[in-house]
């Protein structure tokens, strides 16, 4: 089922972190290189937006709390796209070779919803 999150175990996340190619129920192998620099940005990330509540609590002012919220969003927006280009050069040139157009639709489906 599309909409249901797949199972996330411990080896699933080491494949994923070491860009071992594994199969994700799809008719082809996922394989990821960048897990570690999306990682690390989404943990850079984190650490940002944590900073931008603590202005809130502070009480900063709305302006300064505004453009740090854009960095924030604009870190976000930064990490889809490495993740995008990782899925595109592995997992969809993997899956156009095993003519998948299930993993297509559903890339056409995560980006519609990226983008709104």
């Amino acid at each position: 089922m599309p909409n249901q999150p797949e199972e996330r175990t411990p080896d699933h996340r080491y494949m994923h972190e070491h860009g071992i190619p594994h199969e994700h129920g799809h008719g082809h192998t996922h394989s990821h290189t960048q897990t570690r620099a999306v990682v690390n940005r989404l943990a850079r990330a984190i650490g940002h937006l944590e900073r931008v509540k603590a202005m809130v609590e502070e009480g900063r002012d709305c302006s300064e709390v505004l453009v740090q919220l854009s960095a924030v969003r604009s870190a976000i927006n930064n990490t889809g796209k490495v993740i995008l280009k990782d899925h595109l050069e592995h997992c969809i040139a993997d899956a156009m070779e095993c003519r998948d157009r299930d993993a297509i639709d559903e890339l056409n489906r995560a980006i519609e919803q990226f983008v709104k």
